[in-house]
């Protein structure tokens, strides 16, 4: 068996051209739906994420402000920026792009964005609406995932095991929330599980979300599973892969997302979402 590919940018796409319709909608009613992107350092790897996320916002017709500030920042002055940006009527969506330095406290500067404009889904009050099954805004990464999973007809998960590998609060953790509510059976799987192989071979959806090359291979997966790799890293050659052994394992699952092309896309365009319905909530009902 050769396990069908879950195309990330194919599905991004159509979801993008529905943002943008919608986007176009709260236009004609003299709403653009507006992003605050701030990023502060030089990372090399967050100025092409947050380039990528500006990129998005255009191509969809909504509105962004990019805040780059050198990494001698202070706190303070990032929360004063934070505040006045919770007090802009245009800006309904805000994103600081992680890491930060490590003179400011990551923590802190979440709880400080508002949860109507939380649009990363990383606030605790996010975090505690997808808990208790309210609306709030979902973490964009297992928010993308569940799009794959409904993508492949599986939006109802009642009757099957989902395997979480990996128990981050940015995507182990919301995403094993996020099978729940659509009925499945969860186990999260982390680096004190003595045997992970155990449990990812009873799986139908694995998903692998731990930042560590081939933590899942072709012997740890049940014929016909489906697996969704979060995953980004560097195999020895420098080219980009995820954390399953794709060669091994699409040669035993039912469905696998490739990396790069799998879940990338799809955590952008999750975020143009949650963008665009930070504005839509603002319409009398």
């Amino acid at each position: 068996m050769t396990a069908q590919i879950i195309d990330g940018n194919a599905l991004s796409r159509q979801v993008r051209a529905d943002v943008a319709a919608r986007a176009a909608r709260l236009a004609a009613r003299g709403i653009t739906p507006g992003l605050a992107v701030i990023l502060v350092g030089e990372n090399p790897a967050s100025q092409v994420y947050v380039r990528n996320k500006v990129k998005a916002c255009a191509d969809a017709g909504l509105h962004s402000v990019l805040d780059k500030y050198d990494a001698d920042l202070s706190e303070a002055e990032l929360l004063a920026r934070i505040a006045a940006l919770n007090a802009d009527p245009a800006i309904h969506g805000i994103l600081v792009q992680l890491p930060l330095p490590k003179h400011i406290d990551d923590h802190k500067v979440i709880e400080a964005i508002s949860p109507a404009k939380d649009v990363d889904g990383f606030h605790v009050a996010s975090a505690g609406a997808l808990m208790v099954g309210e609306a709030g805004f979902k973490a964009c990464t297992p928010y993308g995932c569940m799009k794959m999973l409904e993508s492949i007809g599986m939006s109802k998960l009642r009757g099957k095991h989902a395997v979480v590998i990996g128990r981050s609060n940015i995507v182990g953790k919301p995403m094993a929330m996020m099978l729940l509510a659509a009925n499945a059976t969860v186990t999260v799987c982390h680096s004190g599980t003595p045997d992970l192989g155990y449990h990812t071979r009873q799986a139908d959806i694995v998903v692998a979300a731990v930042g560590k090359r081939n933590v899942l291979t072709a012997d740890m997966v049940k014929p016909g599973a489906v697996v969704i790799d979060v995953g980004m890293n560097r195999n020895d050659e420098g080219k980009l892969c995820g954390d399953v052994d794709y060669a091994g394992v699409s040669e035993v699952a039912g469905w696998i997302t490739p990396v790069p092309g799998g879940v990338g896309p799809m955590t952008i365009t999750m975020l143009l979402v949650n963008t665009l319905e930070a504005a839509e909530r603002l319409l009398p009902a």
